[in-house]
């Protein structure tokens, strides 16, 4: 319940409470306190038990925890029925990127067969990403540029 309480708070807590409520009183107040919280979790509890019994049978394993949305998505996540196990590790970030770089760089990796075709044999290996213009012909009309209008 208070596991982010730190000692140096927790000696102020307490320092406060006595110049709050007084040394005479204080153990009646800390009395009243943990009845208080005793109660609560009593409340919280025969709740929980009124819950599950009016659920029936099918929801005996039912955990109050699941409703909480980071615990429900961890546990759907870490659940292999989606095959996101599989695409998780069928993707290597650092394979993808070396492999965008040689391609940037012109390093050939021998995986890549369908881009053959774009790396011709007289620039030696390396793909000419250079714009050039085609040449029309005298009848023909140059091609109609929609980026540069």
């Amino acid at each position: 319940m208070f596991n982010d309480i730190g000692p140096m708070e927790l000696l102020t807590i307490i320092v406060i409470a006595v110049l709050v409520f007084g040394p005479d009183k204080l153990p009646k107040v800390i009395q009243d306190v943990t009845r208080t919280i005793r109660k609560i979790r009593e409340f919280s509890e025969s709740a929980k038990q009124d819950i599950r019994s009016e659920l029936g049978p099918e929801f005996k394993d039912f955990d109050f925890e699941d409703l909480n949305p980071k615990t429900f998505l961890r546990k759907q996540l870490g659940n292999d029925d989606l095959g996101l196990q599989e695409i998780r590790n069928g993707f290597d970030l650092k394979k993808e990127m070396a492999e965008i770089t040689d391609a940037v760089n012109g390093r050939d990796t021998g995986s890549s067969s369908s881009s053959s075709d774009a790396v011709s044999p007289a620039s030696g290996g390396k793909i000419d990403m250079t714009k050039k213009p085609e040449d029309p012909g005298k009848d023909e009309r140059p091609p109609f540029d929609f980026d540069a209008t």
